[in-house]
């Protein structure tokens, strides 16, 4: 395996682990960035640009991250918190007047980023051209009548979570909240993130698409649990609020299509490399390079903050979420009790762990079954534990 790029002293197990990736867990193309305290100490990639080709993954390849995005989308609303433009515990429809129908008055901001605002599906999925138009989708969740009182439990908001959390902030701001990235986060750190993929940037991306894991081994780093019968039930019905929560956008969307990426979807279009998933992280919880931490302590603390917790409606497993974030726990973990980051449908993966000052990103182009947990994540998040 010809991997590239470089290794601190001390994280080789993390080059170790990305290796046996490829010779163990069905890895096609990939890529990991470590940051601690500010400074990338691992920048690995390898394999394969394209799922289905033969052209080598390169130093600035990029790939759609699916929900490993939520976490980077989440940041915005936050910041916009710390500087006063944004009220966690204002109803959504302060900022959106029409979001306000069918029940979804007491919906507050926060309940959108802990997955609580109880519009998880659509009782009409869009079409993918009506998802990427920027109007269809923030109209049907503000028309939407919740599956539960708001507020009340939580459940996962796989795709509506674009449409809430992106015209939350066009409201609040007066810009989508992927101009709203690129001007006061990726500009200034220098990320490769997007939100809506810039024609100038299209010949970077690699296609996507699922793999079989082997027959062999695929349990390690895996849920430690048999998935339940009931959880089986709830992904093969179609009538299941867990088949409509990711079936909001019906027929699935192409993602390798040119109009895909360049799409604003906050909740699955995220296109990045894994140094830029790590660094933003790594600029979450402190200084990167002489810029300024994005996060205040304050705005640390709500990012992290069990919000919800216990079962979900939607992946029917126990869930954590702080502001926008997956927590660690059983169903998502990560380094450690205080981590916070989000996963991607198939693999993708971006957290930070303050305690140890850790930022990870993880990018795959070969997308196996799972949402959460992805065997080859996990295999190189205990190796980063190994390390420390």
């Amino acid at each position: 395996m010809d991997v590239r790029g470089t290794v601190a002293p001390g994280f080789e197990p993390v080059a170790d682990a990305f290796v046996r990736n490829f010779e163990q867990r069905g890895e096609r193309g990939a890529a990991v960035a470590v940051y601690r305290h500010g400074r990338k100490v691992v920048d690995l990639w390898a394999g394969t640009r394209d799922v289905d080709g033969v052209e080598p993954w390169a130093v600035d390849t990029v790939q759609i991250v699916r929900s490993a995005g939520k976490g980077i989308a989440a940041a915005v609303p936050l910041l916009l918190h710390q500087r006063g433009q944004v009220d966690l515990d204002a109803p959504v429809s302060t900022y959106w007047p029409e979001f306000k129908t069918n029940g979804k008055e007491r919906v507050l901001v926060r309940d959108l980023l802990a997955h609580r605002a109880g519009v998880p599906a659509l009782d009409t999925p869009l079409t993918p051209a009506e998802a990427a138009d920027g109007v269809s989708g923030p109209a049907a969740v503000a028309a939407q009548r919740p599956q539960w009182e708001p507020g009340t439990d939580h459940g996962y908001h796989a795709q509506t979570y674009s449409w809430l959390i992106g015209e939350l902030v066009r409201r609040a701001t007066g810009r989508t909240i992927g101009r709203w990235i690129a001007e006061e986060i990726a500009r200034p750190l220098g990320l490769d993130f997007w939100f809506g993929l810039p024609a100038d940037e299209a010949h970077r991306i690699g296609r996507i698409g699922p793999v079989e894991p082997p027959a062999t081994g695929t349990a390690s780093g895996a849920l430690r649990v048999r998935a339940k019968r009931s959880v089986v039930e709830a992904y093969r019905d179609p009538d299941s609020l867990t088949r409509r929560a990711f079936g909001a956008i019906d027929p699935f969307p192409d993602e390798n299509d040119p109009a895909y990426r360049a799409a604003e979807l906050p909740a699955s279009g995220g296109i990045a490399t894994a140094r830029g998933l790590a660094r933003c992280y790594a600029a979450m919880i402190g200084p990167v390079d002489g810029h300024r931490r994005l996060f205040a302590p304050a705005t640390l603390t709500l990012a992290r903050t069990e919000e919800s917790a216990g079962p979900d409606r939607v992946l029917v497993v126990n869930t954590r979420f702080g502001l926008g974030y997956m927590l660690h726990g059983p169903a998502a973990p990560l380094l450690g009790p205080g981590s916070f980051g989000h996963p991607g449908r198939g693999g993708s993966l971006g957290f930070a762990d303050p305690e140890s000052g850790i930022a990870l990103g993880y990018v795959t182009n070969g997308l196996q079954k799972g949402v959460t947990a992805d065997p080859r994540a996990q295999a190189l998040v205990r190796a980063v534990r190994s390390a420390l």
